[in-house]
């Protein structure tokens, strides 16, 4: 195997948070990063995780409404499994918040008035009581196998049960408010039943962000020492939550002839929108229209720093097959010479780019190759999983084939694997004379920042910290 055939993807240096300016605009909708793993819980080997995050830059003390998920979009996971750059399988996932407009009895006898709380709860609450709590959030799941006419949708359902509706948690309000969060969150993970029989499990809900990079000083002309110490800044999302939306399902559901698949994750919302000036529940505004794609994530930083000011918009919203229009941005990309200008080393000279073409559009030959000319996060899913403790963090240049780009794992430092395969750590000397030099954004993670079962990642960080 070709060692530049190595590489999955472009370079990049943060995760897919504000990418492009209409995501901006709505948040609720902003995919973040998105991950794909073969299980290494012990005795969960024969599963993949998927997990997809919503909503950047979640400040934990963000109340009174916090974060819930957008009840007039579509958010979903699709996975192609026959290479040809199509959803096979998609996860679509739908929201509904529900006010339980929890009125308090204000005024004395005889002068009494019934008057609505301005909260989300009011009171501590668990999962197994949640009177205290004002809004609810749940949620169903469809899947959809095939595309277009032919396809079929089944609802997901809780294993052994009829039932289509799962209870999604509320953020980390506080300590006071739920006492023991990471209980309180674990008991919003569902068995869930698939199609054919299939059985998996599900977790949506907030998360501390998992992404680890140098965001500030990174945007700031990359104002940092990118030959520094790996683990000498600081990651600027260590205070920042997610919402994830976290599916775990066996490989022999996902699969079909190939052991590689492809995934990715977007979200939609109607064409129209007219606002009521007279706002109530529910009815703050009126949607309607197709859906429209308006975020798109697989591979980690693409839009955010390959494609370009005036194509963001246009990225997000389109789909795999048609990524050769993008092309120039992989050929060319600006990255290199940004990093050339700033610092003085030198840019790989190797023109059309034929590594980042290979890896971006087609997969790694050897590797994860299935077919496929598009962008995507591919996964060859007979590779076994490397133990929780024993992964390393650069992936496959680090010899580690389970990591990225075979697919990536919270734990993979992907900031550092692409800084240095943007400026040519796999390609000839003579073609990338600075390719060999150990380039960081100085903010270090591996798999011991994340739990070892499912979901896997980490208990959000909490508004308040103590009960007084």
């Amino acid at each position: 195997m070709p060692l530049y055939s190595l590489l999955l993807t472009l370079p990049l240096l943060a995760s897919s948070h504000r990418e492009a300016p209409q995501i901006t605009e709505l948040p609720k909708v902003d995919a973040t990063d998105f991950y794909m793993f073969r299980a290494y819980e012990p005795g969960r080997g024969d599963f993949v995780v998927l997990v997809a995050n919503y909503i950047p830059l979640q400040a934990p003390y963000g109340g009174p409404n916090y974060f819930s998920l957008d009840p007039n979009a579509l958010y979903e996971i699709k996975v192609d499994n026959n290479g040809d750059a199509v959803q096979d399988l998609t996860f679509q996932f739908r929201f509904t918040n529900t006010s339980k407009d929890i009125a308090l009895d204000i005024g004395p006898p005889g002068n009494q008035k019934s008057v609505s709380v301005p909260l989300i709860n009011v009171g501590g609450f668990t999962a197994a009581d949640t009177s205290a709590l004002n809004v609810t959030e749940t949620y169903s799941v469809r899947v959809i196998q095939g595309s277009g006419s032919g396809a079929v949708t089944t609802n997901v359902t809780k294993a052994g049960t009829s039932t289509t509706v799962f209870e999604k948690p509320a953020d980390n309000i506080g300590n006071k408010s739920i006492a023991d969060y990471t209980a309180y969150a674990s008991a919003h993970i569902h068995e869930i039943g698939l199609p054919g029989g299939f059985t998996g499990r599900m977790f949506v809900g907030q998360r501390k962000d998992p992404f680890v990079v140098n965001l500030g000083e990174v945007f700031d002309l990359v104002n940092l020492n990118p030959l520094g110490p790996v683990n000498g800044e600081s990651d600027l999302l260590a205070d920042a939550n997610v919402t994830s939306l976290v599916l775990e399902l066996p490989i022999d559901f996902l699969v079909a002839a190939d052991p590689v698949i492809g995934a990715w994750t977007t979200a939609s919302l109607r064409q129209a929108r007219v606002l009521n000036p007279q706002p109530v529940p529910g009815t703050s505004a009126v949607h309607g229209g197709a859906y429209t794609q308006v975020s798109r994530l697989s591979s980690p930083l693409v839009n955010e720093i390959v494609i370009g000011l005036k194509d963001k918009d246009r990225f997000n919203a389109s789909q795999p097959k048609d990524d050769a229009q993008f092309a120039d941005y992989v050929t060319h990309p600006t990255f290199p010479a940004l990093l050339e200008a700033l610092f003085g080393v030198t840019a790989p000279t190797a023109f059309p780019r034929v590594d980042l073409v290979q890896a971006f559009l087609t997969g790694v030959p050897g590797l994860n190759v299935n077919g496929s000319t598009a962008e995507m996060l591919r996964l060859n899913t007979s590779i076994a999983a490397t133990a929780a403790g024993a992964q390393d963090n650069l992936g496959v240049i680090g010899g580690d084939l389970a990591g990225f780009p075979n697919g990536r794992r919270p734990g993979d430092d992907v900031v550092d694997i692409e800084l240095r395969v943007a400026m040519g750590v796999l390609l000839p000397l003579m073609d990338a004379p600075s390719g060999q030099l150990p380039y960081t954004d100085g903010a270090y993670v591996d798999d011991s920042f994340f739990d070892a079962t499912f979901p896997y990642l980490k208990t959000p960080l909490a508004g308040a910290t103590s009960a007084k």
